[in-house]
């Protein structure tokens, strides 16, 4: 199989990160360098995080840090064209079940077993798919603020609202990377940043207004683009088409729909742990979604948005421990 063009990040693009001493790990996928952060004792228990759109391991950068102290292995990869991860150019070879592919022989290749699983966004269809195929792999889940897709499943007015930003011509697809950037988009969706102060100005020319933390935040999401210009950002555009909505074949939906039954199947603990102010996932489908699996738990994370690892990564590290510990 020939590999695909791709474009690679420069490693000067995350010498500076704030909170994120990790060291990079890679896997090769088809010709292709697959980032993961490996952190930890390498005998103990392995938590598994996958992240989403438009996000990296970063994400997961306080939980990383809260389970090293208790004894975890935390490993976190990056998807192809995300965070460290090479960014293939052509649009056209981004769809879930190449994502889902990927992550499956990523696990193999570690051969990591006794997982614990945490899923948010585009991590809960990559992520739970692994969990259905390979369900001796696996011994507890953690979903937070994801779905997968069903017949009767309903798409949010926030959901559909992405999908026609990052349609061509929408805000978002039209702006990024020229004239606002994923990682001031990171700023403002987790509420570090108003629309008016970054946004707004951003798309008149005029210069952006961030605190310390806020530019922090930008500058490690827009770190894995950085000099890549709209061609490395093949990856981040397509999550969004790829929802089913919109292409039920990109968003693998059939299989989504499989692997729903089978998840909501399980026997082995499974804990949902929800931003409780996501306006595209909603608190409401969380608890329907929760109320399907008998012995599963759920648990409200006040004051998170659709991005909960990142701004409440502690709070939901420690709700983890408590119930591998009950």
């Amino acid at each position: 199989m020939t590999t695909p063009t791709f474009l690679r990040a420069p490693d000067e693009n995350f010498a500076t990160l704030a909170d994120f001493p990790y060291q990079p790990h890679y896997v090769d996928i088809a010709g292709l360098r697959m980032h993961y952060i490996d952190e930890g004792p390498s005998g103990g228990p392995v938590v598994l995080m996958l992240h989403g759109m438009p996000t990296w391991s970063y994400l997961y950068r306080t939980i990383i840090k809260e389970l090293v102290t208790h004894g975890y292995r935390c490993i976190a990869p990056d998807h192809i064209g995300f965070g460290r991860s090479d960014k293939v150019t052509d649009p056209s070879w981004y769809n879930i079940a190449r994502h889902t592919a990927n992550m499956k022989q990523f696990i193999e290749a570690l051969d990591l077993t006794n997982i614990t699983i945490m899923v948010q966004d585009w991590g809960g269809p990559i992520g739970l798919s692994q969990v259905a195929h390979m369900p001796e792999r696996f011994a507890r889940l953690c979903i937070m603020n994801t779905w997968l897709h069903h017949e009767g499943y309903e798409y949010t007015p926030g959901i559909l609202q992405w999908i026609q930003q990052w349609s061509v011509g929408g805000l978002l697809e039209a702006n990024i990377p020229e004239k606002f950037t994923l990682g001031g988009l990171m700023a403002m969706a987790t509420a570090r940043v108003t629309p008016q102060d970054s946004l707004g100005p951003s798309l008149r020319g005029e210069t952006a207004t961030y605190s310390v933390e806020a530019a922090e935040v930008k500058d490690a999401y827009d770190a894995p683009f950085k000099g890549l210009d709209r061609i490395g950002h093949a990856g981040p555009y397509r999550f969004p088409m790829s929802i089913p909505h919109h292409d039920m074949v990109a968003g693998d939906a059939a299989n989504q729909e499989k692997n729903f039954a089978i998840i909501n199947a399980l026997k082995i603990p499974i804990h949902f742990m929800w931003g409780n102010e996501d306006f595209v996932f909603v608190t409401q489908w969380g608890r329907q979604w929760s109320s399907m699996i008998p012995h599963a738990t759920f648990e409200e994370i006040d004051g998170a948005r659709h991005f909960l690892q990142d701004t409440h990564g502690t709070e939901i590290a420690q709700r983890l421990l408590a119930h591998v510990n009950a």
